[in-house]
Parts: structure tokens; sequence; C-alpha cells
């Protein structure tokens, strides 16, 4: 194929990547294996660059013929660095450097630690410098090839903006949640989903902790795995505490980018960086006098275990841009599905904050050890979605109960939540189809000879039926189809798909997309 064919197809490949809106690290992993086939590349890195703050960031890396951990991470700059890196992006070239050469550029961009070729290009959108596109070579005949990778530069600049934008959203959903949960706290009002359900038995343990630590002050660390009710139980602490009357505030440190959590959780002063145009008040302000839920706490970036270790210490901190102390009374409850002992022996975590946080300890069982809780649980999750979905509450049978015990709940009470609100679904509201929502046999509610499966193939009724639970992914696709039959194709707007499954549009596409469900293929079909 023609260099120049080679490189309109490579283009108009990454552009498509870019218009997919994935996160940038999995959209540089494939134009990684894309370059390899016409150039000699080993790795390629993309840097952000802040110039307010003078650093640089790596964001996505993508490594060929070899897996190592990055060495690359966040760069501080001294005021010539900059300089020279922003001359060098104004310019707007790709430059190159042969294997062992160094150069002042070149140190600014990439520490130590890599010999191999190396083309450089900025990463610029609307005239401003984002970032820095790496790209190492197995060979100095990678440098022949500046041109195409000059050509790569403005869909990469657009995606890594993008990245930034997704981040941001994410960030400011998850302050709005936080909000909205806090007016319900204080307005002593809560979500059905609060409740303690198996609090007298499978949680009988992990309640008589809960009533234990409650009327103190000192902080908790929830353990346990995804979706097993680590948030429920932080509630319950709250709402048992002299705090009750007091906010309740959730923060998912792994949702929060590295770059933005000293000022989600302590604040900023107005001017401290760019963008800053207001005084802002953290989430250690905002739970002042109650409590504050920090989720995912193993996610939480080095810099700001130090600071949190600060605010457990003495409860004072300042704002990012600020030059006074401000001082909180705060409640610390703390969860995590990870290894917390492992990261800290790696050095991921540091010790002697995890020795102020592991304080009081409460470990929450698997929803598979505790099948005691399973018909509680789902007489709760049925009443809940009848009335959200039908405005009549549901109840499983005994038939349901037993199919609902016989599986082992990988995702645990979440994921019953979920299957008990697609046996709602299956059931037309009038019962719960339990066996369908797991798999276990044809939903009953089917009325013609072929059926749509998970990505809208037909199936024939006579086909062989798994014997085992369908997979997550697998069940959560038919979830997905089964909605879009009776909304016709619809996703937005009061009568839409994402409407009845209750979650937003862009998300409900996004994984339609990876489900591989086309929406237009039930415009046609009677509801």
């Amino acid at each position: 194929m023609k260099s120049s064919q080679v490189s309109t197809d490579l283009l108009l490949d990454v552009w498509k990547d870019v218009g997919r809106h994935d996160e940038i690290g999995e959209s540089l992993q494939r134009l990684a294996l894309r370059l390899a086939r016409e150039l000699p590349v080993r790795r390629l890195v993309v840097r952000r660059m802040d110039e307010a703050a003078q650093r640089l960031d790596t964001v996505a890396t993508a490594e060929l013929h070899e897996k190592r951990e990055s060495p690359l991470g966040r760069a501080v700059l001294a005021s010539d660095e900059l300089l020279r890196l922003v001359d060098w992006a104004r310019r707007g070239r790709v430059v190159g450097w042969r294997s062992g050469a160094r150069d002042p550029l070149r140190e600014v961009l990439e520490p130590p630690g890599y010999d191999e070729a190396l083309l450089a290009g900025p990463l610029v959108e609307q005239g401003r410098a984002v970032g820095a596109l790496l790209v190492h070579g197995r060979s100095d005949d990678l440098l022949a090839h500046a041109p195409l990778i000059e050509a790569l530069l403005e869909p990469l600049a657009v995606a890594l903006s993008n990245d930034f934008r997704l981040l941001e959203i994410a960030r400011l959903r998850e302050a709005a949640e936080a909000d909205n949960r806090a007016l319900l706290s204080r307005l002593q009002r809560e979500d059905i989903s609060d409740s303690v359900v198996g609090q007298a038995t499978g949680l009988r343990v992990v309640m008589e902790r809960v009533e234990q630590v409650a009327r103190t002050d000192a902080p908790v660390l929830i353990l346990g795995e995804t979706g097993s009710g680590k948030e429920v139980v932080a509630r319950a602490i709250h709402a048992r505490s002299r705090r009750a009357d007091g906010p309740f505030l959730r923060v998912n440190c792994g949702a929060i980018p590295p770059e933005l959590v000293d000022s989600e959780l302590f604040g900023h002063e107005r001017g401290s960086f760019t963008g800053a145009v207001n005084t802002r008040r953290g989430w250690f302000e905002r739970a002042d006098g109650g409590t504050l839920f920090l989720d995912e706490l193993g996610e939480l970036p080095a810099a700001a275990q130090v600071r949190l270790l600060r605010v457990l210490q003495d409860g004072t901190f300042e704002r990012v841009g600020g030059q006074r102390s401000l001082h909180v009374d705060v409640r610390i409850v703390a969860a995590t599905h990870r290894d917390m002992q492992l990261l800290v022996n790696d050095g991921k975590f540091r010790q002697d904050l995890w020795y102020r946080i592991n304080v009081f300890p409460i470990g929450l069982p698997p929803l598979r050890e505790r099948a005691e809780d399973v018909a509680a649980l789902a007489g709760h999750f049925a009443a809940r979605a009848g009335r959200r979905l039908f405005g009549v509450e549901l109840v499983p049978s005994e038939r349901d109960i037993e199919h609902l015990r016989a599986y082992d709940w990988p995702g645990n009470v979440r994921e019953l939540a979920s299957v008990i609100e697609r046996a709602a679904i299956l059931g037309d509201g009038r019962r719960l189809d339990v066996a369908a929502a797991l798999g276990v046999e044809p939903s009953r509610s089917a009325t013609t000879s072929n059926s749509l499966d998970a990505a809208g193939v037909q199936v024939p009724s006579n086909a062989p039926q798994p014997a085992t639970p369908a997979s997550l992914e697998r069940a959560m696709a038919e979830h997905i189809v089964d909605a879009l039959k009776r909304t016709q194709g619809r996703i937005e707007g009061a009568r839409g798909a994402a409407a009845l499954l209750d979650i937003n549009p862009h998300t409900l596409r996004s994984r339609m997309r990876k489900l591989g469900i086309e929406w237009a293929r039930f415009r046609d079909l009677e509801p």
C-alpha cells in the first residue's frame, strides 16, 4: 500500500476513534497497534500540559513488544523549562532524536530512563497547547516518519481535550449527587435503599459493630467487595451518630482526576489556578458538622494522602491557593474493595495514614456468604422496582427465591437489585420473571416463535437454553434490549428506554455500543 494511502486510512481511523469518545488510553492502544503495522514503534505516550500549574502529567501509555510500567508520571517544570516547552508547542512541529541522543527539550518532555529513538509532537487545540505525543521507536528508522506522526496531532489533541472534559463531567455529576444526598439528609429524608436489610440475620455482626462505633467520632474503614452495600453501612453509622442532623457527603476518590483532588476535597481560592473564577468550598467544608464518606479510598493519590493525614490529626487544612488555615469538625468513614495492607506494603498508600484510618475496621460479607438475606433483599427490591416502574409493589414467589439462592452473585447486592428490576420488566409489571432474568429459562412473556438475543439476533424459541445463569454482560444486554422493544427504540425522553431503566441516556448509549446493540432495529417493533 502506498505511504499516502496508509496516512489517509490511518488518519480516518484515528478520527473515528475520537468520535467514539472512548477513554484516551483505549484509543491510544488501538493507534499503537495500527502504527506498528507500518512503523518501527515501541511505545506511545500522551502527556497533558498545565501551564498554570507548570507541570506535565502522563494520561495514557500504550506499550508494544514489552509490558512494563512506564516511569513517566507527573513532572513539575521550572520556569525556563516551561518557556522552552511552550515555545516548541507554538511552532507546532514534530521533532525527533536518534537513540541515545540528549537535548534540553527532550529532557523536559521525557525524564531519563529511555534511550530509544523518539518523535515528539505538540498537541494544540484552538491555539492553546494542551499536551504532547511521544512516539518511541525500535530503531532510528522511526525518524523518517515524522510527517505521518504530525498528521495525527490534531485528532489526538481533540481526544485529549475530550478526555479531560469527560473527567470534568464525571466530577460535576459526583458533586451534584453528593449535594442531593446532603439535602435529603438535612430534610431528614432517606432513599429506600438506605434500609439495612439483613441486619438481624446475615449482617447481625456488622450491625453490632456499627452500634458500637456510631456513638463515637472514631474513623471507620468499611471493607468489602464491590456492590456489597458499603455505602448503606456508612449511612447507618451516620444515622446512629450524634451527627445525624448534619450532612452526609459521599466522595468517590477514584472518580476525581488526580490534578483536581486537592481542589475537590479542600476547595480553592479565586485565581489560584486557570479556571478558578470563584472561591469554592471543598467537601470537607461542606461536610462540617457531619460525616464525609470517602469511597474507594485506595484510589486516593499520594499528594492528597498527605493533606488528608493532617486533617485527621488536627482538623485543619488550607484551600488551594489559600494562606490561612481552616478548621472543620468532620467524621471520616472510608470504604474500599482493595487489599489496603498490600497497597501499604507496595508503597502506594501511606502507612501513617493507614494507621489513622484503620481505627475501627468493619468487614462486610459478600452476598454469597449470607444466603439467608436473599429472600428479604429480593422482596425489598421487588417492591421498589414495582412501585417505580409500574406503580404497584411486586412480590417474589417461592420459585423465584429458589432461583435467586442458587446463584453465586459475583456482583453482590447491586447485581441482585439489577436482576430484580429486569425480572419486573420481563414480567410486564404483573409478576417477577426471575428465571428469565437470570437466564435459567426463556421469558414467560415471549409471544413469538423467535426472540432476539442480547445482540439483537433472531434465535428460535426451541433453541437450547443455558442450564446456568447468564453472564452479567449478557443479562445486561437482554435487559436493555427488552427496554428498547418497549419504547420502540426511543432512548431519551419521559417514554424512552433511559427513563425506563433509570440511567443517563449517554450512559445507556455507551453501554449499547459496547454490547453491540443498535437502537434503530427496534424502531418499527410494536410495544
